[in-house]
This record gives structure tokens, C-alpha cells and sequence, in this order.
């Protein structure tokens, strides 16, 4: 999906400006947009760092669930990753700050995870029948209510963020960056990346390369539980 939108992102970047033309204001407002995505971000480390083993996976097949995660963050939506996924994105687009690229791009977003979360609701309704139907009807799908909450089965574990989540970072660094290259280039005239993107860039690949490293090296692993408790595979 995120290759199917480039074109839309190129398209909104043919009208890119700083605002009032100040490139301090223009750094403001990626800062800002920055900002939203990594709460995005903190969304998804805080449901993965909670989650059992085997649970919220980037499946691609079909999807597995031996029982249903009903709590933490799970008691007040029932997709957070999903949330998570799309507070990262709108942090992106913002960055554009064009009002017709962001309608495309969360239309496309909704159109896409509305597939994705049918079948698995499908597929978890069919499974579990009426716990999962009350779950459903008192959970929202994306947006949460905070009224819900209910402590997490599980304690919390860096090991498992660090295990599943350490693509992230550099992913938003890394769209951040490109995207501020080609705002200088269709404004400017000229291909630049700005000093601070580009320190944070690196802090984001050298991140990336300790995480991969400690992982294949498997000197962070996730710890034993025996708790067998699923969820909503999601990606």
C-alpha cells in the first residue's frame, strides 16, 4: 500500500511550501508531525510489550487464536495496533500539509484495514461465537474508550519491543527524511537534507543495526511464559 500512495505523495508535494516561508516554521511542523508519529509508535510498543507469545503477529496467512486477549489495551479497542499504525501514518501525511493528499491517504488506510480487520473478526466471531460477540459490542474497533480499561494479563517486556518493534524507528526516521529532501526539492529547487533529519536518520539506522545484530546474535530473546492467551493477529 505504501508504494500505491507514493504517487498521491508526489502529486501533493507539486503545491509545497514552508509556512509563511520560513524554513523555522517548517521545522516546527515536522517536529510536530514527528511527534505524532512516534505516539503512534508508543502505541504499538505498549500493546506489543504486553502481549503473550504467539499473539498480535505480522501474519499473512491465516490467522491463529487459541483464546481471546480481552485485556489491557485490548479492553478499550480491539485493533491498537491497528490504531497505532494509523496515528504513525497521519504523522506522515500531515507532514505535506495538503488537505487532499491526507483525505486520499486515510481513505486508502481505512479501505485497506476494513478488509483486514473483516476477516479477522470473521474469522475470531466463527471461533469464540458469543465471548468474542461481547467483547465486540462493548469494544470499539479503533477508537478507544478509556472507560473500558482493565489491567494487562501481562507484565510488560522490553525484550519482546525490542524483539518485534525495532524496524519502526528507522521506518519513520527514514519516511521523515525522504520526505524532507523532496519538500527542498520541489520548493527549492534542490536536492538537501536538513542537519537535523539527517541526525536523526542516523540515529535511527544505528538503532536498527544494534537491534538486528543483538537479535540474530540472540542476545535479546523474548522470555519464557507459559500463558497461552491470543489475540487479533495484526500486523
Amino acid at each position: 500500500m505504501p508504494l500505491a500512495i507514493v504517487p498521491f505523495f508526489l502529486i501533493g508535494l507539486q503545491h509545497f511550501t514552508y509556512p509563511m516561508g520560513s524554513r523555522l516554521l517548517d521545522r516546527l511542523w515536522e517536529l510536530f508531525c514527528f511527534a505524532i508519529s512516534l505516539l503512534g509508535l508508543g502505541v504499538r510498543i505498549y500493546t506489543v510489550g504486553h502481549v503473550p507469545k504467539g499473539t498480535s503477529g505480522r501474519t499473512t496467512s491465516t490467522p491463529k487464536a487459541q483464546e481471546l486477549n480481552t485485556t489491557g489495551i485490548y479492553s478499550i479497542v480491539r485493533h491498537p495496533l491497528y490504531l497505532g499504525n494509523f496515528i504513525i501514518w497521519v504523522g506522515i501525511v500531515l507532514l505535506v500539509r495538503s488537505t487532499l493528499l491526507t483525505a486520499a491517504c486515510v481513505l486508502a488506510y481505512f479501505l485497506y484495514y476494513e478488509r483486514i480487520i473483516i476477516a479477522e473478526e470473521g474469522f475470531l466471531s466463527e471461533k469464540f461465537g458469543a465471548a468474542f460477540a461481547q467483547w465486540a459490542e462493548k469494544t470499539p474497533m479503533v477508537i478507544p474508550k478509556f472507560k473500558l480499561w482493565c489491567k494487562p494479563a501481562q507484565p510488560f517486556s522490553w525484550q519482546v519491543v525490542l524483539i518485534r518493534e525495532y524496524p519502526g524507528f528507522l521506518t519513520i526516521t527514514a519516511s521523515f527524511a525522504a520526505l524532507d529532501v523532496l519538500g527542498a526539492r520541489f520548493y527549492e529547487g534542490r536536492w538537501q537534507l536538513d542537519w537535523m533529519w539527517a541526525a536523526i536518520l542516523c540515529v535511527g539506522l544505528l538503532a536498527f543495526v544494534i537491534l538486528r545484530t543483538l537479535k540474530k546474535m540472540r542476545i535479546i530473546k523474548r522470555p519464557q511464559n507459559p500463558a497461552t492467551q491470543t489475540s487479533v493477529p495484526e500486523a
